[in-house]
């Protein structure tokens, strides 16, 4: 029989209403099988996304050790190897095995990526770590924190994704350490790594340049790390927004983009659809949801979350990114699909509004001749109610 090392309960909406205590369940689950049973408080109806994260975070720091011995503040020696831990990384596709090895190259030991390529041994150990760098600054941000206050760690926001993030990531990881062996190192591997990738980010940038694209994410880090991938490859972004975000993250994307850039926060569909159309977007970058609102305009999609199945960190994963644009935004099947058109809302209400009144006013008339038109004088008439179809049809034009 498998034997877990530790095991998650999570709490939904069910448990949540009738008030079960999942503490004390986990409690006697863990006394009984001797394996930590950690409570995740997670009911969907007690907050937003974020709130999920921190939970996570929560039932994460119940796995992390403190060190047997305290670590000194500053650089690793040579007996002391610098020891990092990457967070908000989930290695989709297996992002993080594209980055772990330029970390060791350079002499750095990850000890950890939370939660992606991750164990419950190495989780434990998340707290010997001379730094934590925040991949995803919405998801685990809370926990750096807690670590910075709890163990002294001090912590990093950075990006892997595209040529200039990624030379940031790693430069900014050596001048932390304070050594320039660590740093020429890095240097080197940006330059051998930028020249490898550069002929084919130049074929892509040629047939994508000028090209307009809408970024719709969960969190404010990926969106803005996507401003400057677009940026390497000449395309301009006409849409970002996000879901999570805050007044500050705003504020930062509102200085990465263009003029004329609409920047929204947790649009639904129907905005995001009037959006891509007003703005003349060619590709959409988001999660899977999103897909289905560019397909039926006739934009192309390229899926930024969870979803996909190719790497899209590091100098390969940008590549990747690269050839996976530009085979959404020039395939064929475009040619053979027209693009469709919302009318602004506005005309659409205005319509609506006459063709309503038209209608009550020839049923009134018609009601007025029959005999028994004095009996309904007064009453409110619904003539919507007259015409079963018309939602069908209002559908079928939408």
């Amino acid at each position: 029989m498998y034997r877990p090392p530790v095991v998650f309960v999570y709490s939904t909406c069910i448990v949540g209403i009738i008030g079960d205590d999942l503490e004390s369940v986990c409690k006697t689950a863990s006394k009984k099988h001797s394996i930590p049973v950690i409570p995740v408080k997670s009911e969907g109806f007690k907050g937003n996304k974020s709130d999920g994260y921190k939970a996570a975070c929560d039932a994460l720091k119940q796995l992390i050790k403190r060190p047997e011995e305290e670590k000194k503040p500053g650089i690793g020696t040579e007996v002391n190897r610098p020891k990092i831990n990457i967070l908000g990384d989930f290695n989709v596709a297996g992002d993080v095995w594209l980055i772990k090895p330029l970390f060791e190259q350079m002499g750095i030991e990850v000890i950890v990526s939370m939660t992606g390529d991750s164990t419950t041994e190495s989780i434990s150990r998340a707290a010997e770590a001379d730094l934590n760098l925040v991949q995803c600054s919405g998801s685990m941000t809370y926990l750096a924190k807690w670590m910075q206050k709890e163990f002294g760690i001090p912590y990093q926001t950075i990006s892997f994704f595209g040529i200039e993030d990624i030379s940031i990531a790693l430069l900014k990881t050596a001048e932390y350490f304070g050594s320039e062996e660590m740093k020429k190192i890095a240097e080197e591997i940006l330059e051998a790594e930028t020249n490898r990738i550069m002929p084919e980010i130049s074929r892509v940038r040629e047939s994508v340049k000028g090209k307009k694209a809408a970024i719709y994410m969960g969190g404010p880090a990926k969106a803005l790390t996507l401003i400057k991938g677009f940026a390497e490859l000449g395309m301009e972004v006409v849409i970002i927004g996000t879901q999570t975000g805050k007044k500050e993250d705003y504020e930062q994307i509102s200085y990465s983009v263009r003029d004329g850039t609409v920047i929204v926060d947790d649009a639904n569909p129907l905005e995001l659809a009037d959006l891509l159309v007003k703005q003349k977007a060619d590709l959409m970058v988001a999660g899977v949801k999103e897909r289905f609102i560019a397909y039926k305009l006739g934009v192309a999609f390229c899926d930024f979350n969870h979803d996909r199945v190719v790497e899209f960190e590091g100098f390969d994963g940008f590549v990747n990114f690269a050839k996976e644009v530009d085979a959404s935004i020039n395939s064929p099947v475009w040619k053979a699909v027209r693009q469709r058109t919302l009318k602004p809302e506005s005309l659409e209400s205005e319509k609506a509004t006459v063709e309503l009144g038209q209608e009550k006013a020839t049923v009134e008339e018609k009601i007025s001749e029959k005999p028994h038109a004095k009996k309904c004088k007064g009453i409110a008439l619904k003539p919507e109610f007259l015409h079963s179809g018309s939602d069908a049809a209002v559908e079928s034009e939408v």
